[in-house]
């Protein structure tokens, strides 16, 4: 019998669904949101670092999308911190 998601029995929960009660996944623990903070600023500091050299070099647009991807970057890194 072939092993397709569609031959199994509709009762048969998938091996990545959370159980019926869980309404959310249990959060990430704090070493690993710290972590994935901490890399979300690495790459935030290359994206400003990419925004500075294009603005001294006069490349007012690609500086633009740079500081926009620091921002984002910055945003993104707190909500992993807060939300989890």
């Amino acid at each position: 019998m072939n092993d397709l998601p569609s031959d199994r029995p509709p009762t048969e929960p998938l091996a990545n669904e959370p159980p019926s009660g869980a309404d959310e996944p249990a959060p990430r623990p704090w070493l690993e949101r710290i972590g994935m903070a901490g890399i979300a600023v690495v790459m935030s500091l290359l994206f400003a670092t990419l925004a500075a050299a294009a603005w001294s070099g006069g490349e007012w647009i690609l500086a633009a999308m740079s500081a926009a991807g620091a921002l984002v970057t910055i945003a993104v890194g707190l909500s992993t911190l807060v939300r989890g």
